[in-house]
C-alpha cells in the first residue's frame, strides 16, 4: 500500500516499521513533525526532552541498553547535543542509534544555515541523506542496520524541502521490537582516558570498514547519461538536477560519510566535465578535489540559500551546459505588485504588550529564540539581539558586568520553553555572580513557535499523559533570585510599573509575564471598536503592530474578525477612540 507522506512523516513511519523502541527530541522546525507523527504509533515510546543534549543522552542510554533509538532535532540543536555525540562515536551502540539533523538552507525559520554534514565527519559517525519521502523512510531501516553492524551512531541529515515536501511512500508492516541483551562492558562504555584511547583506535577501524561498505551500498548509485556533463550530488539537490539536466550522468550519494572514493573516481572518469551540486557548503566538492579530481562547484553554484530548479538552470547556463534561454516579455511588467507581508505576532499575542513597554522605556533588550523574536521588528522594536537558545540571560549579565553604566537599562527576555531548555544555567550564573540584570520570562504555557508542543511546565507529555508541572516562579526562587514578580502582559500600566521597579533594584530579578498563547487558549471577548469622532489619526495604535488594526481615510480601523479583544490598543489610545471591554486578569 502507498500513501502520500511528508519526509518527516516518512521518517516516523520508518521508525515504526523498523523496530524503534524509544524516540526523543526537542521541537525545532523543520524536524518537529517527526516525533509528533511517531507518538501516534503504538509500541513506540516518544518524549520531548528539555533540550537536545538531554534528548541525545536519552537515546544513547536506550541504545546502550539494547533498544533501537531515534533522536530528532533541527540543525542548531546538534550544537547543543555535540558533547554526547562526539563521545557516542567512541562508545558505539548496542541497539541501533539514529540522530536526525534537520538542516534549514535559506533560513526559513532559523538564525543560521549551518551545514551539519561537517558534524558527521567531525564526530566520525555515518551520514545518510535522503532526497524524497520514500528514501527518508527506507534510510531509517538502513541506518539502524549500519549502526548495529558497525557499532556506530548514524546521522540522518534532512533539509527543510525534504522534511516538508510530500511524495508517495510504500508502506510496510512493523517489525517485532527486539531488545538486545545488555552486558556490562566498561572498556567500551566507560570513557575514562585509558579506555577512550582504546575506543579511538576501534573507531578508526570501524570507519575503515564503513568506507568499504560505502563503495558497494545501494545508497550510492550512478544514473547513466550522455557522457558529457556529469554531476555528483546528494539530498534534495539530486531531484533538482534530474529535473534541470535529465540527460546528464549523475552520481547520487545517499551515504556521504564516509564517501565512496573509488566509486567517485570511476564516475569522474566516465564524463567530460564534472560538476558537484550541493546546497550550502562545499562538503563534497572539497573532498573530491582532495582526491585530485577536477570538479566545478561553488564557482557556479552558491554556498548560501536554498536551491531551486530556476536557480540551477541559471547556474548551468553560466557554466555553458545549458543554452542561454530566449528573452521573453515580462508579463508582470507595469502591473501593481503585492506589498510584502513580513511575519508578525498574532492578534492578541500576550508578548505584544511586553515589547511595546520595553521600547517605550528605551531599554537595551537581549532577546532569545522563539516567536517573540518578532518583537524586535518595526514598529515594536523591543529587542536588540538574538543569538541562540538561552543566550539572552548570559548576554544581559555580560553587558551589566562589562559596562556598569548600563545598570538599570538592560533586560533579558526569554520564553518559558527556552528558559527550561537552556536559560536556567544562565540565571544561576547571574545569581552566583551578583548580576544587576533583570530577566523577563515570557510564559505563554507552550512551545509556541514550533506549533504548541508541551514542555516540563505544561503538565503534559508528548504522548498526552499528565506530568508534574514545573513551577517557574519557585524554580527561580530556588536558584537564589529574591525578587520574582508575576504580571499579566496585557495590563500595560502594571507591567510598566514592575519593569521600572525591578530594573532599578540592585541584584538579579525576574519578571514572569504570564498569559497563555492566544492560539492555545482563545478567550471570547467583544472586538474593539473605534469612535471615529474621537480618533485623531495619531497612529499610536499602529505601534502595537497588531494585524487587526489598520488606518482607513486617516482614521484607525479594527477588523472585528481578527480582533480578539485583548484591549492593548484601548490602553495605548490617548484620545479614548479605541473602545472595548476590560481584559481578564
Amino acid at each position: 500500500m502507498k500513501e502520500l507522506l511528508s519526509g518527516n512523516a516518512a521518517i516516523a513511519r520508518g521508525a515504526y516499521e523498523n523496530g524503534i523502541t524509544l524516540a526523543a527530541g526537542y521541537p525545532g522546525t523543520p524536524s518537529t513533525e517527526i516525533l509528533e507523527n511517531l507518538s501516534r504509533y503504538e509500541g513506540v515510546y516518544s518524549e520531548w526532552a528539555p533540550n537536545e543534549k538531554v534528548a541525545l543522552e536519552v537515546g544513547i542510554g536506550a541504545a546502550m541498553a539494547g533498544a533501537r533509538a531515534l533522536v530528532t532535532m533541527k540543525h542548531v540543536g546538534v550544537n547543543v547535543a555535540a558533547d554526547p555525540l562526539f563521545t557516542a562515536a567512541y562508545t558505539g551502540v548496542n541497539g541501533g542509534l539514529i540522530l536526525v539533523s534537520a538542516d534549514d538552507p535559506g533560513m526559513h525559520s532559523s538564525q543560521n544555515e549551518q551545514d551539519n554534514r561537517y558534524y558527521a565527519r567531525f564526530a566520525k559517525v555515518a551520514l545518510l541523506e535522503p532526497s524524497d519521502s520514500q528514501e527518508a523512510k527506507d534510510m531509517v531501516g538502513l541506518a539502524l542496520t549500519i549502526s548495529e553492524r558497525y557499532d556506530i551512531p548514524v546521522m540522518l541529515r534532512t533539509t527543510t524541502r525534504v522534511a516538508h515536501s510530500q511524495s508517495m511512500v510504500e508502506l510496510g508492516e512493523p517489525a517485532v521490537r527486539e531488545i538486545k541483551p545488555y552486558g556490562k562492558d566498561v572498556k567500551k562504555n566507560l570513557m575514562v582516558p585509558a579506555f577512550g584511547r582504546l575506543r579511538r583506535v576501534s573507531l578508526a577501524a570501524r570507519l575503515a570498514r564503513l568506507a568499504e561498505y560505502s563503495e558497494n551500498t545501494p545508497l550510492n548509485f550512478i544514473v547513466p547519461g550522455n557522457g558529457k556533463a556529469g554531476v555528483i550530488t546528494s539530498g534534495i539537490s539530486y531531484q533538482l538536477v534530474r529535473e534541470v539536466l535529465p540527460d546528464a550522468a549523475v552520481l547520487k550519494l545517499g551515504m556521504t560519510n564516509p564517501l565512496p572514493v573509488e566509486l567517485i573516481k570511476k564516475f569522474a572518469a566516465q564524463v567530460e566535465t564534472l560538476f558537484v551540486v550541493e546546497e550550502l557548503e562545499p562538503y563534497l566538492e572539497e573532498q573530491i578535489r582532495m582526491l585530485g579530481i577536477k570538479a566545478a562547484g561553488k564557482e557556479f553554484f552558491p554556498d548560501t540559500g536554498e536551491y531551486s530548479q530556476g536557480l540551477l538552470r541559471r547556474c548551468f547556463v553560466k557554466a555553458g551546459v545549458l543554452p542561454v534561454p530566449l528573452q521573453t516579455e515580462d508579463l508582470t511588467a507595469g502591473l501593481p505588485q503585492a506589498p510584502p507581508r513580513p511575519p508578525v505576532l498574532c492578534a492578541g499575542c500576550p508578548h505584544r504588550g511586553v515589547f511595546y513597554t520595553l521600547q517605550r522605556l528605551k531599554l537595551t533588550v537581549t532577546g532569545d529564540i522563539g516567536c517573540y523574536t518578532l518583537g524586535g521588528l518595526p514598529p515594536l522594536e523591543g529587542i536588540d539581539s538574538c543569538v541562540c537558545m538561552g543566550a539572552s540571560i548570559g548576554m544581559a549579565h555580560g553587558m551589566d558586568k562589562a559596562v556598569p553604566g548600563l545598570k538599570g537599562r538592560t533586560v533579558a527576555v526569554i520564553g518559558d520553553s527556552t528558559f527550561l531548555h537552556s536559560g536556567i544555567t544562565g540565571l544561576l550564573n547571574a545569581v552566583y555572580n551578583n548580576s544587576d540584570s533583570t530577566v523577563i520570562i515570557l510564559d505563554n504555557r507552550t512551545t509556541a513557535m514550533t506549533g504548541h508542543q508541551d514542555h516540563p511546565a505544561t503538565g503534559r507529555t508528548l504522548m498526552g499523559q499528565a506530568a508534574p508541572e514545573v513551577d517557574i516562579t519557585m524554580l527561580c526562587r530556588s536558584l537564589g533570585v529574591k525578587r520574582v514578580e508575576v504580571v499579566d502582559p496585557l495590563d500595560i500600566s502594571r507591567l510598566r510599573e514592575v519593569i521600572k521597579t525591578e530594573t532599578a533594584a540592585p541584584g538579579p530579578s525576574v519578571v514572569i509575564a504570564r498569559r497563555p498563547c492566544v492560539l492555545l487558549k482563545r478567550e471570547v471577548r467583544p472586538a474593539v471598536t473605534v469612535d471615529q469622532e474621537k480618533c485623531t489619526g495619531c497612529k499610536m495604535c499602529l505601534k502595537l503592530s497588531c494585524p487587526a488594526i489598520s488606518v482607513i481615510d486617516s482614521k484607525a480601523s479594527v477588523n472585528a474578525d481578527a480582533c480578539v479583544g485583548c484591549n492593548l490598543c484601548v490602553q495605548v489610545c490617548k484620545t479614548g477612540a479605541m473602545q472595548g471591554g476590560q481584559a481578564d486578569a
